[in-house]
This record gives structure tokens, C-alpha cells and sequence, in this order.
């Protein structure tokens, strides 16, 4: 031994640390436990005392790369720290720690704290160099050592994955046979349960919906089981969504081998360790894609589709995604317009009183540049109406064979779902069966055992009985094309596509999945001011065509008088007072803009709003008070002080008429001097008098 063990060190206690990295290890490889647990006893032979040494195992299945997790190593670096520990055994230095950070820490504890380090090669004083570069070299060794056979283990995995042998858990629907191929699952529910949820989807195109059709349907799904007392056995259940994204996104129902479809990644947690988690990573970066590789429930360009599909499906991807998945709402054209200004997918915005209005709208020009207005908005109603029915004239010509692919798809339906329904209660007649028989196999006088499985039978036979009553409302309460009236009928309203198109049970979203089936996408071009709108369409085959909607004119301009209106109330004006226009226009018939009858207010507003003069009334010896204040010079508002304290002869037909004076020569007279004796009047005639000069 290099270092002395001295008294100092026996009146502290000993520490003996227990560690193994898998639980797996600590079942199947005892020796290395027995031999870290008679460490014990090389301390009882340094001198230490039973009862000052204390033995660490609480750490026993736990990995040593790192301290988290390890709280007997936690405690182990907390009594060194404080002086409380006079030597720490180990078997060997990889038992402590894995980690460099680890391990030399707890030496620069041990070499302050005078703790020594005793192993099954010697003891160690940690504060003398030579001891603690020896110990460093052993903990450099043992961190290399944790890297070579990660490598040699993860290394072997990747050769045996690239040739398609490395062995996983498969999903439901597959499994391997006696010679280590993925084959698909022989039982035929399993098959017909996933084959229908693939097809639902490629239906619907969303997962939701496909969790809604087994479950409106009293359809199961399976999950295989792994581990346990339950195996290797398949477990019937509801589906769920987290279920039906798993089903589409995992490559092997395409019948593709992967491997590192997920990685583990590192991160800092907030209390500043190392933490390891899994994530799903992209494609391009799976470590193994090996097409076609087994037997699949579809084809890879489909897997792709499917993918493509469920991305576009989300509603928290930020900007509006061209061409998504059908939804609710009235917009008929929701995600398959492209504004034809910047190029960006419209969007959908319900207005009016309480969002019964909706309109296509590109804001994007406002978002980037910070624009007053957007590219475009525009009437759903409008765009939705054309839309549809240039895509009912496209179909008229394939009315009957699309009549009969209809015929077709809802008979393979029904026929896919009652053939899941019949294969459930075959199932569970097979169950009743096979109790049935084990019941028959025992022996008579085995009572206890016999009753058990009489009641098992009894269960079995009652489960068949209720299947099949479950099976009888089912086929009761849901529709089936089977007779020949149906067909008829339903044959009949397929080549009726406008019909079934406007009826009032066909929803928005059945419409939206039909245009989708026959429109790729529309750009929409409208200049600014224009009252017309131009629809580029692009069809699925590739064909194009173009659409022109007229956009109705603003409210305010379809509510304005037309020229002619305007012509005949200022030729009536030239004769006629506002009542006796409003009596002719309401007797020849005529309406307002809004389709009622002419009043005094209406009138009145079209003379003042294009300046229309009312009838020339006044007599050719009247004076207009502007007139007489220009004889005299004086503001008009004098001339009208005149006439309401009666000094002047005024007339006026009504409040809203003019003032017509009458005045001989000796009033005039009157009036003048009136004038030149006041001053504040004379004041007034000067400042007027200058004015005009200047303006002049």
C-alpha cells in the first residue's frame, strides 16, 4: 500500500460503496455483488470496528455516468466534504463514478478532507501526488472504458439494423415467424380492424374522424401486449386518437424497416444536471430506412401522403396551409385559395352579428409591410356560389359513373364493417368453445376447479348472447345499401348531384371534401376599386379555367340617386316647391334609393346635397338682403336686425326661403344716413370697403 492507515483514519467511519449499473446485473451477476459486499470485511481487518462502518447500496441498478439518480453517492460526497469519513471502499473506481466530473471532485474532497481511498489494488491518500495522478488514470480509464463498450453495444445493433435483423417490438398487425421475418398478423380481425382505419382516413382525412367512426360503429381496435403476465397476447379495446396518429405514422405498416426513429437527446434541467429524454427525430435522420422490407397495409407513396395529410391537419401551424383538411364552417373554398397580390393563402373571417358572415381575407400585406388595408376580402357567398357551380357543370358528364362509384363505396362500407362484426362474435363463439371444452376435460370429482370453469363457460356464452344482440341494434339503427330500392334510390340521387349538392342534410364539410377531390387550388386576382373578381382555377387532372364573379357595388353607392333622378327634381325645382315635388314624383310611382316613398326629408337632402335652387318667386321690385347690403355697405346681419324689428318692408314664404325686400327711394335715403350717423355701421362700410380693395 502506498498510503498509511493511520488513527486519524480508524477514528472516523468507513464507507463502503455498493454499486452495479443494471438491475439486470444485480439478478444475474452475484459474484460482483458478493465481492463489493465483502469489502466489509477488509475493513474489519484495517482495524475499523463494526459499528464504524457503514455499507452504501441503495445505488444498486443505478448507472454511474452520471450522479443524478444516485443518492447513496450524494450522501457518500456530503460526509466526505464535512470531515465525517476516514476511508471510502470500493471495488474498483468505475463502481464510484463513470463520470471524470464525478470522480475528481469527490478526490479533491477526499485529498482536503484527509479521507483516503482503499481498493481492491491498495490504499490510496488522495492528498499525495503520486496517489491521486494513479487515481486519476483509473478514473480516465474507467469513463473509456464506459465509451468502448457503449460503442462495441451500439455498434453491433447498427450492423445487425442495416441488414433488417435486429429484433423489436412489433406493432399490432405484425409479427414474427419461425424463421425471424415480420409477417403480417394471420388472425383476420386484427387485419380488418387496421386496413379499415388506413381506409376511414384516406375517407376523411383526419384522425378524429376515424376515432368517431369505429366508435359510432361499435368497432374495436387491438394492442398487442408486451411484458408481463399479458405478453405477447392481443388486448381488444376502443381506439383512441393517440392510437390512430401512432398507426399512420409508423413506417412498418408500409412495410419499411427502421431504426432511430427516436434518439436520445441531452439537456441541462433547471438544477443544473445532465437529463436524457426521447424524441421522435425526422426522417432524415433515421440511422435505417429499408423499403420494402415486409409485407405492408400500404404502399410508401401512400405513408407519405398520409404524413403530408396529418401535417397539414394542425391548426397551430402559424401561417395558413393551402389545400387542408376539410372543416366546419360555411366557406365552401376554405384552404384552397391563393391571393393573386403576394401569392399567400386566404384565410377565413366571420363578420357581421355574431360571425354569420364570412369573408375571404389576405392580410399578409398589412402583417409584413404594416399596410393600412389588406390585399383583398371578399363575400364568401359570392366566390362559393360560382365555384360550385362551375364544378356541378364539370361533373354532369361523369353523373353515372359517379353514381355507381358511390353505389360502390358506400356497399364496401358496409360490407368492411359488418365483416368486423361478424369476425367479434366469431371470436367470442370460439372463447365460449374452447371454455366449453376445458370444462369437459376435468375431472368430475375436482368440484372446485369444475365450478370455476362452469361459470367461465357460463360467462362466455352470456358474452356471445350480448355480441349478438349488440350486432342485431347495430344493423338496425345504421342504414345499409342492400336491397334493390335502396340502390335505386341512391342511384337516383347520385345523378341528381345538384340536388343532393343543395339539400338541406348534406353538410358544409361533404361539400368541402367533393370540391377538394376536384380543385387543386384557385388564385384569385381583383385589382383595387374593381367590381369584378377573376377565379383561376386549377383542377386536380391539371386543366385550368377561369371564373369571373361581379362583386356587388358598396352600400353607399348602391344607395345613391341615379342621374335621372337628380335631372328631374332639379327640372321640377325650377317651378315647384319641395311639397308639391315630393306629391309628383310619389304620384307618377317613383321610389327612393331604398324603395320607399319620396318625403320632404329626401327631397330637401337631394337639393342641398347638388345645389339644386329652389323656383325663382320673387318679384322684380324685391331687393335680396345681400343686394341692399351692398347698396348701403353694411354687413347682411344688419338688414336682417331691419327686418325683424320691422324697419324694412321683408317677405318670406317659409322658414327654409329667402328674405325679399321692398324699398322705395326715400327709405334708401333713410337708411344711409342712418348709416353714415352710426359709427360702429361706418366702421363696418370702411372695413368692408377695404377688403374689396384688397381682394381687388
Amino acid at each position: 500500500m502506498s498510503a498509511t492507515i493511520e488513527v486519524k483514519h480508524r477514528s472516523r467511519p468507513a464507507y463502503v460503496y455498493v454499486r452495479q449499473s443494471t438491475l439486470a446485473q444485480v439478478r444475474h451477476h452475484q459474484e460482483s455483488t458478493e465481492r463489493q459486499y465483502a469489502l466489509r470485511d477488509k475493513a474489519l481487518a484495517l482495524g475499523w470496528t463494526p459499528s464504524t462502518i457503514r455499507t452504501l447500496d441503495r445505488d444498486l441498478g443505478v448507472s454511474g455516468a452520471q450522479s443524478a439518480g444516485r443518492e447513496d453517492f450524494k450522501t457518500l460526497v456530503a460526509d466526505v466534504s464535512m470531515g465525517q469519513v476516514g476511508a471510502v471502499f470500493a471495488l474498483e473506481v468505475s463502481r464510484l463514478a463513470r463520470s471524470n466530473l464525478d470522480w475528481h471532485r469527490l478526490l479533491e474532497l477526499c485529498a482536503l478532507t484527509q479521507t483516503l481511498v482503499i481498493d481492491a489494488d491498495g490504499c490510496y491518500d488522495p492528498a499525495d501526488f503520486n496517489d491521486g495522478l494513479l487515481l486519476g488514470l483509473k478514473g480516465t480509464m474507467a469513463q473509456a472504458e464506459l465509451h468502448f463498450l457503449r460503442g462495441r453495444l451500439l455498434g453491433g445493433k447498427l450492423n445487425k439494423a442495416q441488414k433488417g435483423e435486429l429484433r423489436h417490438p412489433l406493432p399490432v398487425g405484425f409479427t414474427y415467424d419461425d424463421e425471424n421475418h415480420v409477417v403480417m398478423d394471420p388472425d383476420a380481425e386484427v387485419q380488418g380492424a387496421i386496413t379499415l382505419a388506413f381506409h376511414v382516413f384516406l375517407e376523411t382525412g383526419s384522425a378524429y374522424a376515424v376515432v368517431k367512426r369505429f366508435a359510432t360503429r361499435g368497432l374495436r381496435f387491438p394492442k398487442r401486449s408486451y411484458g408481463g403476465a399479458w405478453g405477447g397476447k392481443l388486448v381488444w379495446g376502443t381506439l383512441t386518437h393517440s392510437r390512430v396518429c401512432g398507426l399512420i405514422r409508423n413506417p412498418c405498416y408500409a412495410g419499411t424497416y427502421t431504426y432511430g426513429r427516436y434518439q436520445v437527446r441531452r439537456q441541462i434541467s433547471p438544477q443544473g444536471e445532465v437529463s436524457k429524454h426521447t424524441q421522435r427525430v425526422a426522417m432524415s435522420e433515421w440511422r435505417v430506412n429499408l423499403a420494402a422490407h415486409h409485407e405492408g397495409y400500404l404502399t410508401w407513396e401512400a405513408f407519405l401522403a398520409n404524413q403530408d395529410r396529418l401535417a397539414k391537419n394542425r391548426t397551430n401551424a402559424g401561417a395558413p396551409i393551402l389545400n387542408g383538411p376539410a372543416r366546419e364552417g360555411l366557406a365552401l373554398l376554405q384552404g384552397l385559395m391563393l391571393c393573386g397580390t403576394c401569392g399567400r393563402a386566404l384565410t377565413v373571417r366571420y363578420r357581421g352579428n355574431g360571425g354569420l358572415y364570412p369573408v375571404y381575407v389576405c392580410s399578409a400585406q398589412r402583417r409584413d409591410a404594416r399596410a393600412t388595408r389588406d390585399c383583398m376580402s371578399l363575400r364568401c357567398d359570392l366566390l362559393d356560389a360560382a365555384i360550385a357551380a362551375k364544378a356541378l357543370q364539370a361533373l354532369k358528364p361523369a353523373d353515372l359513373e359517379l353514381a355507381l362509384a358511390t353505389l360502390n363505396e358506400l356497399e364496401m362500407r358496409d360490407q368492411s364493417v359488418f365483416r368486423q362484426w361478424h369476425m367479434r362474435i366469431e371470436r367470442a363463439e370460439y372463447e365460449a368453445a374452447l371454455a366449453e371444452r376445458r370444462y369437459q376435460e376435468v375431472d368430475p370429482s375436482q368440484r372446485l376447479v369444475a365450478s370455476t370453469l362452469e361459470r367461465r363457460w357460463n360467462d362466455a356464452l352470456l358474452s356471445v348472447e350480448d355480441l349478438k344482440k349488440q350486432y342485431a341494434d347495430f344493423e338496425q339503427q345504421k342504414a345499409r345499401v342492400a336491397t334493390p330500392e335502396q340502390k335505386a334510390k341512391v342511384l337516383a340521387l347520385a345523378q341528381d348531384l345538384p340536388r343532393l349538392w343543395h339539400a338541406s342534410t348534406t353538410q358544409a364539410r361533404d361539400r368541402k371534401r367533393m370540391l377538394r377531390l376536384l380543385i387543386k387550388d384557385i388564385t384569385v386576382e381583383k385589382q383595387h376599386g374593381a367590381r369584378h373578381a377573376i377565379l383561376h382555377i386549377r383542377w386536380q387532372g391539371g386543366a385550368c379555367g377561369d371564373v369571373t364573379v361581379e362583386l356587388p357595388r358598396p352600400r353607399a353607392e348602391a344607395i345613391r340617386y341615379p342621374e335621372p333622378v337628380i335631372a328631374r327634381v332639379r327640372d321640377l325645382a325650377k317651378t315647384m316647391t319641395v311639397p308639391q315635388i315630393v306629391a309628383e314624383l310619389n304620384r307618377c310611382g317613383e321610389r327612393s334609393a331604398t324603395g320607399r316613398h319620396h318625403t320632404l326629408h329626401t327631397i330637401s337632402w337631394i337639393r342641398w346635397k347638388y345645389k339644386i335652387p329652389g323656383p325663382s318667386l320673387k318679384r322684380p321690385q324685391e331687393l335680396t338682403v345681400q343686394e341692399l347690403a351692398a347698396r348701403l355697405g353694411v354687413q347682411p346681419g344688419v338688414v336682417y336686425y331691419w327686418a325683424k324689428r320691422g324697419m324694412i318692408e321683408a317677405r318670406r314664404i317659409n322658414n327654409g326661403s329667402p328674405v325679399w325686400i321692398t324699398i322705395d327711394e326715400i327709405k334708401l335715403q333713410e337708411l344711409r344716413d342712418r348709416v353714415s350717423r352710426s359709427k360702429k355701421m361706418r366702421k363696418q362700410s370702411d372695413v368692408q370697403t377695404l377688403a374689396e380693395r384688397g381682394a381687388v
